[in-house]
């Protein structure tokens, strides 16, 4: 699992680098590249050729460019991240085609996606809902659709902010209409009957302003903030990626091991990931949290 995540940060980082540069405007060179990252020179040619097939790029004397005009330099490092994280699944998901990937490079478009992370679910199935849902955010309508909970379909009628791809899954965030004011996270997957209206809604500043700055799909005005203490083992992981929601490094401890906040919904947004680094992680504060886990895998071994 570790070595899969370590793969793809190397994926993420090597068409972050190669992104910055081309919107840079330098020329690059794919023996180069395959040196500098230490990977194979056909990885570079699919990286040029096929992740970034959406992009103009211009080959002359082996070397790739872009014209200075297509970016002008003017992609923040938040877009290339995001621009990036897409291009790597580009290719294995077809529907993601080199229009809509296009499209994205768009302002007002970009402003109805969240990336938090590189990977991607399969979309085949998902994109006339994606570009309709895209659609009904960027000009401020709404929606009304089907919802698939475990007992039955529930009708939701809700003002769509976000389509946010969280750990590899697609999310709707959106205020249902009966309380505007809290926001929620529904699976892309489970919409089905999507309508869209055609008088607009005022977006709610508090909704935006959050999402701006939410980094996860737990969309809650109140959380708690917990403090997790991990060993050296595991610090690497932390420090070199927020493998929580709200991630802060409060302190570097003596023996090479954190101290890491984070601020959480619910304690099922926490506690599934503290299980999953056991014994190298715990939870320091709130205390009643670790003792639930432990109750949790007590009950677990007596089973």
């Amino acid at each position: 699992m570790k070595n899969k995540e370590q793969d793809h940060d190397k994926l993420a980082s090597r068409l972050v680098m190669i992104l910055q540069r081309l919107n840079d405007g330098k020329e690059l060179d794919p023996l180069a590249l395959s040196k500098e990252f230490n990977v194979a020179l056909r990885t570079i040619q699919r990286d040029l050729n096929e992740r970034f097939s959406f992009l103009p790029l211009e080959k002359k004397e082996g070397r790739y460019s872009i014209r200075v005009t297509y970016f002008g330099g003017a992609l923040g490092y938040g877009d290339i991240q995001r621009f990036a994280a897409l291009a790597g699944l580009h290719g294995l998901f077809p529907s993601l085609d080199s229009q809509f990937l296009r499209e994205i490079l768009d302002t007002r478009i970009k402003e109805t996606l969240l990336v938090q992370g590189p990977q991607f679910e399969e979309t085949g199935d998902l994109l006339t809902t994606f570009r309709t849902i895209q659609h009904a955010i960027g000009a401020q309508l709404p929606i009304s659709f089907h919802y698939q909970k475990p007992d039955a379909a529930k009708l939701v009628q809700a003002h769509p902010y976000k389509l946010i791809n969280h750990i590899g899954v697609w999310y709707l965030a959106a205020t249902d209409q009966d309380d505007q004011h809290k926001p929620k996270a529904y699976t892309l997957s489970k919409i089905d009957g999507l309508l869209v209206g055609d008088v607009p809604f005022n977006p709610d500043a508090a909704v935006q302003a959050m999402l701006k700055e939410e980094d996860s799909i737990w969309l809650n005005h109140n959380k708690t903030e917990a403090v997790l203490k991990v060993d050296a083992t595991a610090a690497p992981y932390f420090k070199r990626r927020k493998l929580i929601a709200s991630q802060q490094i409060v302190k570097e401890l003596e023996d090479g091991g954190l101290l890491v906040s984070g601020k959480f919904a619910h304690p099922k947004q926490i506690v599934p990931i503290v299980r999953y680094w056991l014994p190298h992680v715990r939870i320091v504060s709130p205390e009643e949290w670790q003792v639930d886990l432990e109750q949790q895998l007590q009950a677990y071994l007596d089973g």
